[in-house]
Parts: C-alpha cells; sequence; structure tokens
C-alpha cells in the first residue's frame, strides 16, 4: 500500500468514526430532553423562577440606563477636550505678542 491509500483511509475511518459519535450524541441529548420535559417544577420554585426573571429583568433596564449615562458623559468630555484642543491650536498659531 503507498502512504496516499493509507492516509485515504485514515481520513475515511476518521469520518465514518466521527459521524457515528455525533450520531449517538445527538442520541443521547434527545433522550434527556424528553426527560427533562416530564419533569414539572415545583409550585414554590416556579414561583421563585418567575421572580428571579422580574429582578433580572429590571438590573437589565438599569444597566442599560447606566450605560446611556456614560455614554452622554464621555460624549460631553470627548467635546470639552476637543474644544480645549482647538483653542490651544489657534493660540499656538498666532505669534507671540510683544509688550
Amino acid at each position: 500500500m503507498t502512504s496516499g491509500v493509507v492516509i485515504t483511509l485514515v481520513v475515511c475511518a476518521t469520518a465514518v468514526i466521527m459521524g457515528l459519535i455525533v450520531h449517538v450524541s445527538a442520541h443521547i441529548a434527545r433522550s434527556r430532553a424528553a426527560r427533562l420535559k416530564q419533569e414539572k417544577l415545583p409550585p414554590d420554585v416556579s414561583g421563585r423562577l418567575e421572580r428571579m426573571e422580574q429582578s433580572i429583568d429590571a438590573i437589565a433596564l438599569e444597566m442599560e440606563r447606566i450605560s446611556e449615562g456614560q455614554r452622554f458623559t464621555t460624549k460631553l468630555l470627548s467635546e470639552s477636550s476637543d474644544a480645549r484642543l482647538d483653542k490651544l491650536s489657534v493660540e499656538a498659531k498666532q505669534p507671540p505678542s510683544r509688550p
């Protein structure tokens, strides 16, 4: 056998093995998902999860407000520093005044 034939056989065998692994993994995942769907949560746990979801939504809203404030502050600081730089560049271009 030449090395090209051996390489081809190894690649084909690897592809078949990987296909089998993917197929078996998908089957296991589907069976676990079906088992989880059948299990119902107790009422106290579902209530707690609902309150947690509302809390997380409130936190996300506050984080968005904070980030919007930071963007606004950054914009103001950037504009004020640009104005100062423009003023300094104009002053630098003017010849020095003699007393």
